[in-house]
């Protein structure tokens, strides 16, 4: 069954990390064996040949360069326009997958419907199929003024989510308060204007209310679980899941460990010890569908190899091509072929088809 990822960071890993995604996850954590730079060090689970693996045939691939401010703690860039310049080397590496023939940019409903023809063609063997992507910007801070958003939308840029963690040019994020930025509404404004998708994932609560007050266009949350699961700031509470609803939204299931249980502690807590399971994603979804009353607004965005690799991934899997044995386990919650199929892929190809209409 073809599935898609609604967010995975592949550039960053690319680049940042010094990942040759071209290669099995075998290979990459053998190169990385005894290098102590990242945490995540030889434990990576995302790959070209594991996408195709596990039939995902489209992702959500993001650009991601922070500003920081003097005196931050995060990681990121001391100007927006060095920020711009490493999404534009980020850029570069998806361009240069496009002309290796591993991924294919899908910026409009043509091609789009072009590349699932081929995904669905059983003829061809998913290893010869390029990756479909659709480019998405994850925290603003890289566009240095407003202009730089049609600088983008030019190149292909489809999603913006206006924060990521901590402040923002544009709108605070994970562990911030407070709303968007006055650079932040025009920014909505100008988006609605390009008919972009809004992404709301990392928003405050306030902002949160704010964006989907102003914004006017299709409106996802690309990878965010449930507060009612986890008591977290970065997870939706019931109430914004059902705005969320309402607005004809889909919701992507996330895979970081800290966003599936409660209380865990980065590089101490383990997956095993903590039973975090690719079940507890399930419940994740089904408290959503039980919100809903139907299959109808959730999809995967795992956010896998997210700054995080094994050490903070469900234990039951080895890599992202372990991704499809989460079919049975929502067949053995009741859920029904078309279920699946809704959460696999046909909720995310509706919101797409419907946004691109």
């Amino acid at each position: 069954m073809l599935m898609i990822d609604a967010h995975l960071d592949l550039a960053m890993n690319a680049l940042e990390w010094n990942r040759d995604l071209q290669l099995p996850v075998a290979a990459i954590r053998e190169r990385e064996a005894g290098l102590t730079d990242k945490p995540d060090r030889a434990k990576g689970v995302v790959s070209l040949p594991e996408l195709r693996a596990a039939n995902i045939g489209i992702v959500v691939a993001t650009q991601i360069a922070r500003y920081v401010e003097r005196g931050s703690n995060l990681p990121g860039w001391h100007s927006p326009q060095q920020a711009w310049a490493q999404a534009q080397g980020q850029l570069a590496w998806y361009k240069a997958m496009e002309d290796a023939g591993q991924m294919v940019q899908l910026t409009h409903l043509q091609k789009l419907e072009q590349h699932l023809a081929l995904w669905n063609d059983p003829a061809i063997s998913n290893t010869q199929k390029p990756v479909g992507f659709v480019l998405s910007l994850e925290g603003a801070d890289s566009l240095v003024n407003l202009s730089y958003l049609e600088k983008a939308h030019a190149y292909g840029l489809r999603v913006i989510g206006p924060a990521h963690y901590g402040p923002g040019r544009y709108a605070p994020g994970t562990g911030e308060t407070g709303g968007l930025t006055p650079l932040g509404i025009e920014l909505l404004k100008e988006m609605d204007a390009l008919k972009m998708i809004l992404d709301i994932t990392h928003l405050t609560d306030e902002g949160f209310r704010q964006a989907m007050d102003l914004y006017k266009g299709p409106v996802w949350a690309s990878h965010h679980n449930c507060r009612a699961l986890v008591n977290h700031q970065r997870q939706l509470s019931d109430d914004q899941v059902k705005q969320l609803i309402r607005r004809g939204a889909i919701i992507g299931g996330a895979l970081d460990a800290w966003m599936l249980v409660n209380d865990w502690q980065r590089g101490v807590s383990d997956p095993v010890t903590r039973n975090v399971s690719l079940q507890l994603l399930v419940d994740h979804f089904d408290h959503i569908c039980q919100l809903a009353g139907n299959s109808q607004h959730i999809c995967i965005g795992s956010d896998l190899d997210g700054m995080f690799g094994k050490e903070q991934c469900p234990y039951d899997m080895e890599t992202i091509a372990d991704l499809p044995s989460l079919a049975g386990m929502l067949a053995q919650r009741g859920y029904t072929t078309t279920d699946i199929e809704n959460i696999f892929h046909g909720n995310w190809l509706r919101f797409v088809r419907n946004a691109w209409a």
